[in-house]
């Protein structure tokens, strides 16, 4: 039988997900801008690594 999940966990869960795809976001802005690119080429970046954030990664830190 599948594990339910509290609704508090699933707040966690998304609260999880939500700060990783923020922190990767800027973190990738900040790093193309640095980098010399304009700003619509840094965004163009920042979104990329939100589309490429590994879940299981997300999952993983959730789960230590």
């Amino acid at each position: 039988m599948e594990e339910m999940l509290s609704y508090d966990q699933k707040i966690q869960i998304a609260m999880s997900v939500k700060n990783a795809c923020l922190e990767t976001l800027i973190e990738a802005y900040e790093e193309a801008k640095m980098s010399g690119l304009c700003q619509e080429g840094a965004w163009e970046v920042a979104v990329d690594a939100v589309k490429s954030l590994s879940l299981e990664k997300v999952i993983i830190r959730i789960s230590e």
